[in-house]
């Protein structure tokens, strides 16, 4: 396909309740985003095809857009001519539960881990990490292996050249499980081998028969060096090949798309790796929804994705409490309010799951939980998405067992954009209270860009970053990205605190000058798209990102919140811990984000 011919474009992504479509076409030369449409997701009972989703929701699109999209026969029309049809169609899914898989290695924080990352990375759920020093005996694995039913199998282990008895007997023990797909009997689980090449002929005689085993490059070819794309790329077309092939009407979806299908995940992860090449920027997204939450990051090129399964804003509210503790919740609110009445609260969210708030208080209790559930979520990110280990180690493989973790790659000093999406963020009733929710959960430091997806569209874009970057990337700036504005905030240098109301920072707005006390959060109105000069003066013990103590200058936008200059506390903020002084404070703040 001639891509300079491409004038219209419908993107679907088949979510597990939801089909969003959109249509973009080139107007005046540049790739804009003109209608959006969705339909109920038909992948379960009774329809159980997941094209009539598909085809509803390109009926509404063309409904809105004014002209036939689909014919009688329920297929697109193409290319586009006399104003009817479309030239290209793309679609991502995450329906039916998305791509779930199972990963394992021989050392938990090594080859173990790093084969998360690659499932991570290719837009999976992983349900399960085994390693060889995970000190669960052999008969409990095999019982783990046979009762989760995985879509696909990530087997590593060991560097080229290096150990071969720990990865054997980890293949031995799915042999032993012959453990039957999620998604049917009628076909064979597929194995990915992405661990030391000298055992892969006895990988292949342990499971070339009993799996669809599939052998790419060690994902950790030495102790120094990772290397994920290979496995990556596999786990996709696998996700094809294998588990799409049998989800409901699926094959016909297959074949109605242009391009193949991608997962969700996987989808928005690749527009956020675009959009910080092309920006040369670093980049931290969440996507957070009912049952699960996705953290994204791209630090220095270097892409990690992580899936906290039970940290969700309906089916999974409660997990978020639990974990987080209910102190944790009520301490965002800025009224009092009794401990038993705010846990019933929370519960019938979690039975009532599509409903929503239609009170303050409940839209505050809302937004309190998604302030815990980022903050735990973003809590597992950081911690997966570190350094290599085992680097400071001789040669002496058995000592890699007790390997320490490296530090992470999230360096917050140095994120230059924070992206939100999901319902509870997206649609905020007032964008405020999505940018306040943002810097209350990652405390971003420093100078920080704070951004929502307009109505989570980066699936779909992400997919077509693929073959068409350019329009996807105009689209995503122009269309999908919200700039809320720009976070100001100082790091206490070694985890510093400050007295409270000791002056921390001064600095000028286009010359008009402010001073930052510790506690204190001010708001400067830049409209969105105005770029202003910020000359920013850290007190001694304090880092806007230059070091310690040292001025920083810099141009920035401003958003449809402008610039909020944090002095609340970094690395931790600093909440009053007598009550009605901490409620006093969260009045405070709220006032003045809202204006």
């Amino acid at each position: 396909m001639n891509k300079e011919s491409v004038r219209a474009i419908l993107a679907t992504d088949c979510g597990s309740t939801t089909t969003k479509a959109i249509l973009i076409e080139k107007i005046d030369g540049e790739y804009r985003l003109t209608v959006r449409g969705e339909a109920p997701t038909t992948v379960e009972a009774p329809a159980e095809d997941v094209t009539q989703g598909v085809r509803n929701a390109a009926l509404e699109v063309g409904e809105l857009a004014g002209r036939p999209i689909i014919d009688e026969n329920g297929d697109f029309i193409k290319p586009y001519a006399d104003g009817k049809g479309i030239d290209l169609y793309l679609s991502t899914s995450s329906a039916g539960g998305g791509l779930q898989m199972m990963v394992a290695g021989v050392v938990s924080s090594m080859s173990a881990e790093s084969a998360q990352r690659a499932a991570l990375g290719a837009g999976a759920v992983v349900m399960e990490v085994l390693s060889s020093n995970d000190k669960r005996p052999a008969y409990e694995k095999i019982e783990i292996i046979r009762r989760l039913r995985p879509d696909m199998v990530l087997l590593s282990g060991g560097v080229d050249g290096g150990i071969q008895k720990h990865v054997v007997e980890m293949a031995q023990l799915f042999g032993a499980a012959d453990p039957r797909p999620r998604l049917g009997i009628n076909y064979k689980l597929p194995v990915i081998f992405a661990g030391n090449k000298d055992v892969r002929e006895q990988i292949e005689r342990i499971l070339g028969k009993k799996t669809a085993l599939e052998i790419v490059d060690n994902l950790r070819p030495a102790i120094d060096r990772e290397n994920l794309q290979p496995a990556r790329q596999k786990i996709q077309s696998q996700f094809l090949e294998h588990v799409m092939a049998h989800a409901p009407g699926y094959p016909n979806l297959m074949k109605m798309a242009d391009e193949e299908i991608m997962p969700t995940p996987a989808a928005v992860g690749l527009i956020m790796q675009k959009i910080a090449e092309l920006r040369h920027i670093n980049i931290l997204g969440v996507d957070i929804g009912g049952a699960t939450t996705d953290v994204f990051s791209v630090f220095d090129g270097v892409f990690n994705r992580t899936v906290s399964a039970n940290y969700g804003m309906s089916y999974s509210i409660s997990n978020v409490v639990t974990d987080a503790g209910l102190d944790k919740v009520g301490r965002w609110m800025s009224f009092t309010i009794d401990e038993a009445d705010l846990r019933n609260r929370i519960k019938n969210k979690m039975i009532r799951p599509t409903s929503i708030p239609y009170l303050a208080e409940d839209l505050e209790i809302e937004q309190a939980v998604c302030r815990e559930a980022l903050r735990l979520s973003f809590g597992q990110h950081y911690q997966l998405a570190s350094g290599l280990k085992g680097l400071q180690r001789g040669n002496n493989i058995d000592s890699m067992f007790d390997e320490e973790r490296g530090g992470s790659l999230i360096d917050p000093l140095r994120l230059n954009m924070l992206i939100g999406s999901g319902g509870v963020l997206s649609h905020a009733p007032e964008r405020w209270q999505a940018a306040l929710m943002l810097t209350d959960s990652f405390l971003p430091c420093g100078i920080t860009q704070l951004t929502v997806d307009s109505i989570f569209m980066m699936p779909q874009l992400g997919v077509l970053s693929a073959i068409m970057p350019e329009a996807a990337a105009n689209v995503f700036e122009k269309d999908c990205l919200i700039e809320l504005g720009v976070c100001l905030a100082p790091l206490g240098a070694s985890g510093r605190k400050a007295e409270a109301g000791k002056e921390i920072m001064q600095g000028q707005i286009d010359g008009e000058a402010f001073t930052l006390h510790s506690g204190e959060l001010l708001l400067k109105k830049v409209p969105q798209g105005k770029t202003v000069k910020v000359g920013l003066q850290p007190k001694r013990g304090f880092d806007m990102g230059a070091g310690e103590g040292k001025p920083l200058e810099r141009e920035v936008k401003g958003g449809t919140v402008g610039l909020v200059i944090d002095g609340r506390g970094r690395p931790a903020l600093q909440l009053p811990e007598e009550e009605n002084e901490r409620i006093r404070k969260m009045q405070e703040w709220r006032a003045v984000m809202a204006g």
